[in-house]
């Protein structure tokens, strides 16, 4: 039933307005997800994570969560990035610092590749900050296209990306 889960990453790297450091705007996004009717089942808990690519910019503070939802994997992430350009972010250049960042990592098993949608999210496997906190909540989380768990691809790469699991 794991590989059935709708998972998001989650992250940002810069203090909001509104709702303070990236940890509490985060928690803040997650809030506004629920007011969407979008069910929060589970979340990680927040990794402080180096930029990918490596730059001097802030630190991110990432997460995943399984989420429940009856919305079709088009329209979920409608709503996630309505959510993100409510909390400000600004979509200017890849990797840019952002408040808030909101990815749809798998929706139910599913592969797709259009336009505007790609599942499993395309890079997922290659990074510590994803595959750390969802092999925390979904170890057996098996990827749709090479089967491989969570903690299979977490095994596979290599300590290069600089992860600390935050203090609850």
């Amino acid at each position: 039933m794991r590989d059935k889960l709708i998972l998001i990453g989650i992250g940002g790297n810069l203090a909001s307005a509104r709702f303070g450091a990236p940890p509490d705007t985060l928690a803040a996004a997650l809030v506004a997800l629920e007011a969407e009717g979008i069910q929060v089942a589970t979340r990680s808990a927040w990794y402080r994570t180096e930029p990918v690519p490596r730059s001097d910019q802030p630190w991110f503070v990432n997460a995943v969560a399984s989420l429940i939802t009856h919305l079709a994997a088009r329209d979920l992430l409608e709503v996630l990035h309505s959510v993100e350009g409510r909390f400000g972010r600004v979509r200017s250049e890849r990797n840019a610092a952002r408040v808030l960042d909101l990815d749809l990592l798998d929706y139910r098993g599913q592969v797709a590749e259009t336009a505007s949608l790609v599942l499993p999210h395309p890079r997922l496997h290659q990074r510590r900050f994803v595959l750390q906190p969802l092999a925390e909540i979904a170890p057996d989380w098996r990827h749709p296209l090479s089967g491989l768990t969570a903690e299979q691809l977490l095994s596979r790469l290599a300590a290069k990306q600089p992860i600390e699991r935050l203090p609850c």
